[in-house]
């Protein structure tokens, strides 16, 4: 087993270390005439970029300084999603290349027709008349003027200066164009997730929701992420967004932090003003599991919200229940759903929160109505989109499974890169509907 994964590891690395040396071919080598100072500038800006990526991996998850995260998070997080549009702009370059080489060749092959056509044309030569002794005036050749002089001396005898070949100045287009394609890509993306998520509204009818229900709004917030480099600013942004939605009902579906309570402490104080009609309630992610599960628990029952612990609270409408996320298994925290929906009144709607969308098959067959989670985040970086989409049942929105319906939020921060591209970040407010309504 250690072999494989010291293979795997080896095979990793590989391909990192020749994706960054083509960017940097493309980017740096292609577009200089020789060795100097821009081409080792892009071998210290790739390396560095790295080595800032995994220190800041490390610093994280080694519970380093909380200073030395926040230093290392920013420039370290950026890097990675800065590296990967690098990548893919270099490669969709790739197919612009050729086309744009072809494009010069017949624009300079039009521009030496014209010239030759030009030169097969004599001009005429200026004449002057002169009187020949005894004869009729006739007419010579004038003396070409000389032309004025431009420069210092000497100038006249050099050859003007070399400009780009085709390849290399294709080459600075197309590197110039990729550089400026992801930098741009990364900070709207960058800006989206720093601005705050926007509402978004989903209508959901419950079969069994009683009348009374109907129009019923629970604000679903998942995947907030609080760390080194969203803090308390960002949490005031959320618990600003939620109640200005004045919902009945506030459900934070786990990934709420990466980090301790000792060092998120003060970012995560501002749960403390949520406020609706049934309160908050709160259930565990894959990462409360690498920050101290435990201790959150109790911070967030400090902050006034209801842990949901393999638990379940009869509404008046409906029957609230919270798993634990498939993290805790390790600690023997795991999900319980037998504790939290086994002995229910099944005449009653029932609404599960789960983080993973991958538990939706335990709440089919505990005849939940709606589960509501989060963790994937969308994708968050197209296209990681593709790679969440084959791990989840449901990667964002509403789907139903048999009797069961599951709705996954992308969420309202981010993790790693503080970066969203196509898959904004969201909180999404559910209003249930009563069919007898």
């Amino acid at each position: 087993m250690a072999i494989v994964f010291v293979l795997v590891a080896l095979l990793v690395l590989a391909v990192i270390v020749t994706a960054n040396w083509y960017v940097w071919r493309r980017l740096f080598r292609d577009t200089t005439r020789g060795p100097g100072p821009a081409r080792r500038a892009g071998a210290v800006l790739i390396a560095g970029g790295w080595v800032l990526a995994i220190t800041a991996l490390v610093a994280e998850r080694s519970g380093a300084p909380f200073w030395l995260q926040q230093v290392l998070a920013w420039p370290g997080f950026l890097w990675l999603a800065l590296s990967m549009y690098l990548l893919l702009a270099v490669l969709a370059g790739e197919v612009v290349r050729p086309f744009l080489r072809r494009f010069l060749e017949r624009r300079d092959r039009a521009g030496e027709r014209a010239a030759e056509a030009g030169a097969a044309t004599p001009a005429a030569s200026p004449t002057e008349k002169v009187t020949v002794p005894g004869g009729a005036p006739s007419a010579a050749p004038a003396e070409p003027e000389p032309a004025p002089a431009s420069g210092p001396p000497g100038d006249a005898a050099r050859p003007p200066a070399p400009g780009p070949s085709r390849r290399l100045f294709v080459s600075r287009v197309v590197g110039g164009a990729a550089a400026a394609a992801a930098v741009g890509t990364v900070g709207y993306g960058t800006y989206g997730v720093l601005r705050g998520p926007r509402v978004k509204r989903v209508t959901v009818p419950l079969a069994k929701l009683p009348r009374g229900a109907h129009g019923y709004r629970i604000a679903v917030v998942s995947d907030v992420h609080l760390g080194p480099v969203l803090g308390r600013g960002f949490a005031q942004k959320v618990v600003d967004t939620i109640n200005a939605t004045q919902p009945d009902l506030i459900a934070v579906v786990g990934d709420l932090v990466d980090g301790s309570v000792k060092d998120l402490g003060p970012a995560a104080a501002p749960l403390a003003q949520l406020r609706a009609r049934h309160g908050s309630y709160f259930v565990t992610g894959n990462h409360e599991y690498f920050s101290g599960a435990e201790q959150w628990v109790e911070e967030v029952r400090r902050l006034g919200l209801n842990p949901l612990e393999n638990a379940r609270r009869e509404l008046p409408f409906f029957d609230l229940a919270g798993v634990n996320d498939l993290a805790g298994e390790e600690e023997g925290q795991g999900p319980d759903f037998a504790r939290a929906l086994g002995d229910r009144d099944r005449a009653r709607a029932c609404v599960l929160l789960a983080h993973q969308p991958v538990q939706i098959h335990d709440a089919v067959e505990h005849g939940v109505d709606l589960q509501l989670s989060g963790h994937t985040h969308g994708g968050q970086l197209w296209p990681g989109n593709l790679l969440a989409s084959t791990a989840n049942p449901t990667l964002a929105g509403l789907e139903r499974y048999g009797d069961t319906q599951l709705y996954v939020s992308r969420g309202a921060g981010a993790w790693g890169p503080p970066t969203r591209v196509g898959a904004p970040s969201d909180i999404t407010v559910i209003e249930l509907a009563s069919r007898q309504a």
